[in-house]
């Protein structure tokens, strides 16, 4: 019998045992793969649930699962919303204020504070292409559509027009981000911002965005109030989770976020930004850049590259943990793991560089650089606090932006 319905966990921590069907393990182990689930001892049910970097909220049949992050809500929000490519390093940050302990009662509560500041300016309108059979001419007639479809019929004429409509992209991802919160279990008070969302677009077309490619909104002074509630709704789209299960019967369905992802695409943006290059030469694809092997098996493909000329002059990876964290298989320092020291000399050594940098989330920055016997390279590290105020973020990148330049010219003086 089910003796909880609600699972509260945080960040890479170790939860209390839970009693778990079969089902709802294998569920949460195919949707979120980065919790690890360990079996009590002398229990057959119950286990206790260990999430990596994934936050958010899953439901699984009647069980609910709240990953809490270890960075407060509205940071991750502010940083998943610039990784999205919304906004410029800045210090403002979301208005909203709540006290609403979940993540996703956060998110919807935004979402409708957003909404309604955004619809109190009145409700945005636009024109879009329209196409259809009409028994009178609006706008141009088609007349290969109507030679092809009609053939010697007079009516109705194929045409293609341009209508005034609040049905629009920026109004259809709002009601899309309103309608997927609306499907997790959330208390009265966080649904009723959706509810006006739903009454307030009533005349907008539903429409299911796939989380890989939420479209883009390019806003000017005429739909600028609407940047934060489309930000936020473009969040919720592009982290949305559903999960079939094989038999049917149980599903997963929920908003995740993997801090890892968000935390590269953070720190590619910034040093984008930062150092005033283009996506071509401070690349971040996770496309292979190179072997370390001869016949091209190990394939590397690092976070962060800078291309110069068709040439590679500088090669990071960017790790959301701590430096200084608690961990058995650590150099003598005990500051960076020794995998990440391994990984960060393979692509100096495939890429032919002088050396490699090492970006972590948290924790002090090791002013040594660790120099490689007998391969000659330079491994440097650093470090950037996400839970200091936004100024002290940027400063971080400007300092990060001086170590890849300083990485850099190490490669170009070889």
């Amino acid at each position: 019998m089910r003796k909880c319905d609600w699972i509260d966990l945080t960040e890479h921590k170790e939860s209390d045992p839970f009693p778990l069907t079969e089902a709802e393990h294998d569920a949460i182990r195919h949707a979120v793969p980065s919790i690890n689930i360990t079996r009590v001892a002398d229990s057959e049910s119950k286990y206790t649930l260990t999430p990596g970097s994934t936050i958010g909220a899953l439901e699984i049949g009647d069980l609910s699962i709240h990953i809490e992050p270890k960075l407060g809500i509205q940071r991750v929000l502010w940083l998943a919303c610039y990784a999205l490519g919304a906004f410029n390093l800045r210090d403002e940050q979301f208005s909203f204020k709540s006290d609403q302990p979940e993540l996703i009662a956060v998110l919807a509560e935004a979402l409708g504070e957003a909404a309604g500041k955004a619809f109190a300016r009145g409700l945005l309108h636009g024109y879009r292409v329209e196409e259809e059979a009409l028994h009178t001419v609006r706008g141009r007639i088609m007349v290969a559509e109507q030679i092809r479809r009609r053939f010697d019929m007079p009516l109705p004429v194929e045409v293609r027009y341009d209508e005034w409509t609040e049905d629009i992209l920026p109004n259809r991802l709002i009601k899309a981000a309103a309608r997927l919160l609306g499907r997790m279990r959330l208390s009265e008070e966080a649904r009723h911002g959706l509810r006006h969302i739903n009454a307030t677009l009533a005349n907008v077309t539903p429409v299911r965005y796939p989380p890989h490619d939420v479209p883009e909104v390019k806003f000017d002074r005429l739909n600028a109030h609407y940047e934060e509630v489309v930000t936020l709704a473009r969040l919720v789209l592009a982290h949305q989770s559903f999960e079939p299960s094989r038999d049917g019967k149980v599903r997963a369905r929920g908003f995740l976020v993997d801090m890892n992802k968000v935390f590269q695409q953070f720190v590619t943006r910034a040093l984008r930004e930062e150092m005033r290059v283009s996506e071509h030469a401070l690349r971040s694809d996770n496309k292979s850049v190179g072997a370390l092997d001869k016949g091209g098996k190990v394939k590397l493909k690092p976070d962060l590259s800078l291309w110069e000329k068709g040439k590679c002059t500088f090669v990071g990876d960017a790790k959301y943990k701590r430096t200084d964290r608690d961990d058995p298989d650590h150099v003598a320092d005990p500051k960076i793991p020794n995998a990440d020291l391994y990984q960060a000399l393979a692509y100096a050594i495939a890429l032919d560089l002088p050396g490699a940098l090492l970006i972590y989330a948290q924790g002090e920055a090791d002013p040594s650089p660790y120099y490689v016997c007998h391969a000659h390279k330079q491994l440097e590290v650093t470090a950037i606090d996400l839970a200091g105020s936004i100024k002290d973020i940027r400063a971080s990148i400007g300092e990060l932006a001086r170590k890849v330049h300083a990485v850099k010219a190490m490669a170009q003086s070889a």
